[in-house]
């Protein structure tokens, strides 16, 4: 009887939570398509860079709400376009995170903020309530620098006095406690495991990561030195020599100016007119959003993947889920789209990705090398790293470009298991398996490690797999395969690095990847980027879920808006009496289409 009412007490709560939660999700989502309002004639817009990033839209409508922070160094970059050349948007306030950034977004951002001054004529203020040292936090410094005035906070620390990064090894945990870390690396610099195998760096591994961390710092600084017009070296004493407060951190010329963030508010309103107003960026970019695209123009395909690559299409995971990932079919259908489509004639696909699965990385490359093949240049446009499998699917584009501080290359391949039968055992558990067919067919259970023959045969699959990608760039690249694995051994470069050594061919974020496909496809003056893939609408997300018709989830959204008003139920009731008395028998029907 006691689960017996649990049962029925748990199908009320769900039916509550159904019947009340979708109405109003869908209640929300009317109102977001509703006509916005217009813009105030004289706007600052207000950039919160605090919330952290992501390279690209999520690919989940719902995403925001499980978690994500919604915006994207994509969707900033777009925006900012669109409102350079817009005569009601006077100026931006970017409001900078306290920490480190990741290096690429801030390249990519810098570039955003000199087109904007540049083309548009309009000041971009930076404020800081502080620069701490948490990540790479002298990208954010030049970000900061990139603005007409870098303001900060009174009394606020500036620490941006160079970069570490710190790795817990497990070894000696592992040896105490039975658990065996069984991996093969290929080769040396693909130290992703390396955590697990050993106490300390190895050489290899303590070589490389002070080569990319030297390169994005090094880059970072001497940006930030050109920008104020500076020289890097003074620049770089100067900034190690601290900390500062705000008020030292100005009289030695790093910044411009301290103030609250009402200081700077009130000094960009008084500048941008009588009756200036702030707007959220946000709300500025979802109003851009719904302005009419352009229609004039040759048509560029643009393919966005970020995340960990993954076999499969992505269907059925959670609705509400904000990691991204990148699913083989998804993208190579995306790409194979844009191929068939008679109006593109080129392809930018923006890669940000750590790596992930080599089959389902092949599968992209596969309808990379299609777009090539059907005369459509297809350009990457690298973000916060394109390394490992976002390496492997960027190899076979026409042209690689990449932000000065993207991680990329780490051409390698690792693969393993952890063995758990002696850790177990402690506590009175025993792993013990049984097969048939080969011995090689137990060779990933967790109870021992892998045996002499297993390794063998283990070993010779990680070694195809690494000569097959050494190939793959080779071919790619067009680039001797000895001089590839030179640079392998799954080591990780910048973009500057990466150019030095044929692995990516400009230094730029995606509009200089536009401009590269312009080139490529012969395209003379403004083109139209059309988004191929990605997200669907909240609506399409509902069909999917609930298993309804995109039309009938815009209905019931229609529904629940207007039945909130006494009046118009009413009138839904005549309408609901007059269609039944229309009806043949007095049988039902229920519209298809959106009520207005």
């Amino acid at each position: 009887m006691k689960q017996f009412l649990m049962t029925v007490a748990g199908v009320f709560v769900g039916l509550v939570l159904f019947l009340v939660g979708v109405p109003f999700l869908l209640i929300v989502m009317a109102a977001s398509a509703a006509r916005p309002a217009p813009v105030p004639t004289h706007t600052v817009l207000q950039l919160d860079l605090r919330g952290g990033l992501s390279d690209q839209e999520s690919q989940n409508p719902f995403a925001s709400l499980g978690g994500g922070s919604g915006q994207s160094v994509m969707s900033i970059i777009q925006t900012l376009r669109r409102a350079e050349t817009d005569d009601k948007v006077e100026a931006v306030l970017v409001r900078l995170p306290e920490g480190g950034m990741a290096p690429a977004s801030a390249d990519e951002l810098r570039l955003a903020f000199k087109h904007f001054r540049a083309v548009g004529k309009k000041p971009i203020f930076a404020h800081s309530q502080g620069l701490y040292p948490s990540g790479l936090v002298t990208s954010t410094y030049m970000l900061g620098s990139a603005a007409s005035e870098f303001w900060m906070q009174p009394d606020s620390s500036l620490q941006a006095v160079g970069a570490a990064s710190e790795e817990m090894f497990f070894k000696r945990f592992f040896d105490k406690y039975g658990v065996k870390a069984d991996y093969e690396q290929r080769y040396e610099y693909k130290n992703a495991v390396n955590p697990y195998l050993y106490s300390d760096y190895t050489p290899a591994h303590r070589e490389s990561t002070l080569s990319w961390m030297g390169s994005v710092y090094t880059t970072a600084l001497t940006t930030a030195a050109q920008d104020r017009k500076v020289d890097p070296a003074a620049l770089i004493k100067t900034i190690e020599a601290g900390p500062y407060s705000a008020e030292e951190a100005k009289a030695k010329g790093l910044i411009d100016r301290v103030g609250q963030v009402k200081d700077v508010q009130d000094a960009m309103l008084s500048r941008a007119g009588k009756g200036a107003k702030l707007l959220d960026f946000d709300d500025y970019a979802s109003r851009a959003k719904k302005a009419p695209a352009k229609t004039g123009g040759s048509t560029i395909a643009v393919v966005s993947a970020e995340g960990a690559i993954m076999t499969g299409s992505g269907q059925g995971g959670s609705p509400f889920g904000g990691d991204s990932t990148i699913y083989s079919d998804q993208v190579a259908k995306a790409l194979y789209d844009a191929i068939d489509d008679k109006d593109v004639k080129a392809i930018v696909f923006r890669v940000s990705s750590p790596g992930g699965s080599d089959t389902a990385s092949e599968q992209i490359l596969a309808a990379v090398k299609a777009a090539k093949k059907a005369n459509k240049p297809i350009v990457v446009s690298m973000g916060t790293y394109a390394a490992s499998g976002g390496y492997w699917i960027s190899s076979g584009a026409s042209a690689i470009v990449a932000e000065p501080t993207t991680l990329t290359g780490s051409i390698g391949v690792f693969g393993g298991k952890f063995a758990l039968g002696d850790a177990l055992a402690r506590f009175g558990v025993d792993v013990k398996q049984v097969h048939v067919g080969s011995d090689y067919s137990g060779a990933f259970g967790t109870g021992q490690g892998f045996t002499p023959d297993q390794r063998a045969r283990f070993a010779a699959w990680m070694d195809r797999i690494y000569a097959g990608f050494v190939h793959r760039v080779a071919e790619g690249r067009k680039l001797p395969e000895d001089r590839v694995r030179e640079i392998a051994k799954g080591r990780v470069w910048t973009g500057v690095q990466a150019k030095q050594l044929g692995l990516v061919d400009e230094l730029g974020g995606f509009y200089e990847a536009v401009d590269k496909a312009k080139s490529l496809a012969g395209i003379k003056g403004e083109v139209k980027l059309k988004k191929v893939g990605g997200s669907t609408s909240p609506f399409e997300a509902l069909e999917k879920l609930l298993g309804v018709s995109e039309t009938s989830a815009r209905t019931l959204a229609a529904s629940a808006w207007i039945l909130g008003d006494p009046r118009s139920q009413s009138i839904l009731d005549e309408m609901a009496k007059a269609r039944l008395r229309a009806t043949p028998s007095g049988a039902s029907v229920l519209a298809d289409t959106p009520v207005h």
